[in-house]
């Protein structure tokens, strides 16, 4: 190739080798967490209510603020002694004042700091909840690229195999070794074969699509698991061990925890609307008048304790506080209904992840019998003992049970990580130990 036409296709070739590298699920994460909406909205969501929670610390702040005012009378009297023409005249008043205001105790503005206070810790939680799902989400898309890549990857395999076995079938039919029936058999599985690979095909298609959408770039490729495979064990080993897990830090049960202290604090504040409140106010202010009988500036200064007392307000703070009392109990059940939920929901996580671990050593077992099987029919057929159509029935269970395989190791791989979600304790650092089991 000449010089010129390597130095203009250089370009093309470096941006054709990155969009096609390899990425690991630690990458494809780290991309999502920059990109995936659902991701940005919850980390937007906590960050607002920080600021929510600042709000409410202006409760007990002072309170200041300025008034003005001018004004101008006008007086047309009737003659008189003093005034024996009657001549107009007018007066302009100008007034300016600070007022301040101190909160001293308020039990209802206190119970308001600490909802917001518990109301932050909740939503710091629901981004916890977010965190994890992204987790999962991206192994699970990543996953399922995988999946789809090896399922295409078995049809073709079997095509070609079920096609080498239509070729012999045809050559034994015309030398009279063979009869048609074993021909119209392997073309039948043949043109099944291909019908898989289609379908395969276009599931691969679809699977990449979604990763490319999670992350926000195109033609993103997984790296495969690492030959020979060997999945990590569980650690710990005890299913109750992991129930603990999730009921001491779970999102969602601390979650139900701080609403169960919000309703309390609910209480508090409804109660508090029997009790006396009392704030330091303050003022300072200066009249100025033009015109009138005694013109001139006037100021005026004041400090003070101000108590406010409730005598009676139509029993609507009884009432308040018997809403609070029903709504407390309903957070007490839903806070018992979270624990019990998530304490459900690791103990199937955990045997789903054990039988998994079960599935794939049943399959491993079953791909080495598949393959002496097949050697075994493919010598029975070349000797005569075995038909065409053992050899395609083989055949076929031997690229089935490595499709099923290898779609069981990556389940329990992402088993792993719902295990952890389910207990409330996933975090980002678990994708390394994935990682570890990936090509390089």
């Amino acid at each position: 190739m000449p010089r010129m036409c390597r130095l203009l296709l250089a370009p093309l070739i470096l941006a054709a080798a990155s969009s096609s590298w390899a990425q690991s699920l630690q990458e494809i994460y780290e991309a999502a967490r920059t990109y995936d909406a659902a991701y940005l909205a919850a980390r937007a969501q906590a960050e607002s209510a920080q600021h929510r929670t600042a709000q409410s610390y202006a409760l007990r702040r002072p309170n200041v603020s300025g008034t003005g005012s001018l004004t101008r009378s006008e007086t047309d009297p009737p003659a008189s002694l003093t005034n024996p023409s009657g001549d107009r005249f007018g007066v302009t008043t100008t007034a300016l004042a600070v007022n301040g205001r101190q909160p001293l105790f308020n039990r209802g503005n206190a119970a308001t700091i600490s909802q917001a206070e518990r109301s932050l810790e909740v939503a710091l939680a629901d981004l916890q909840t977010a965190e994890q799902e992204l987790v999962v989400r991206s192994a699970q898309t990543y996953f399922d690229v995988l999946v789809a890549q090896d399922t295409l990857a078995a049809a073709q395999a079997s095509k070609k195999a079920i096609g080498e076995q239509l070729a012999s079938a045809k050559r034994n039919f015309e030398v009279g070794t063979a009869t048609i029936t074993d021909t119209r058999e392997a073309q039948a599985r043949f043109d099944l074969a291909t019908a898989t690979e289609i379908a395969a095909d276009n599931d691969l298609r679809t699977k990449r699509i979604a990763l490319d959408q999670l992350v926000g770039r195109d033609s993103v490729t997984p790296k495969p698991l690492a030959v020979p495979v060997t999945l990590p064990s569980l650690v710990p080993a005890v299913v109750d061990d992991w129930v603990g897990q999730a009921q001491a830090g779970h999102p969602a049960v601390r979650k139900a925890d701080l609403g169960l202290a919000i309703a309390q604090l609910e209480t508090e504040k409804a109660r508090a609307g029997h009790l006396p409140t009392v704030d330091a106010v303050a003022s300072i202010g200066a009249n100025r008048l033009n015109g009138g009988s005694v013109p001139g500036t006037t100021t005026a200064a004041s400090l003070g304790v101000q108590l406010n007392v409730p005598i009676f307000s139509g029993f609507s703070v009884q009432n308040r506080i018997k809403e609070t009392l029903s709504l407390e109990e309903r957070s007490r059940n839903d806070l018992d209904a979270a624990r019990r939920g998530v304490a459900q929901a690791t103990r199937v996580a955990y045997f789903g992840y054990q039988s998994g671990q079960a599935q794939v050593k049943a399959l491993e077992a079953a791909e080495s019998s598949s393959k002496l099987a097949l050697e075994a029919t493919q010598l029975g057929y070349r000797v005569g003992v075995r038909v065409n159509l053992d050899v395609l029935n083989a055949q076929t269970q031997l690229f089935t049970t490595q499709r099923d395989l290898s779609k069981a190791r990556y389940d329990v791989l992402l088993g792993g990580l719902r295990l952890r979600q389910a207990a409330g304790t996933l975090q980002a650092a678990d994708i390394n130990a994935v990682n570890t089991l990936l090509a390089k």
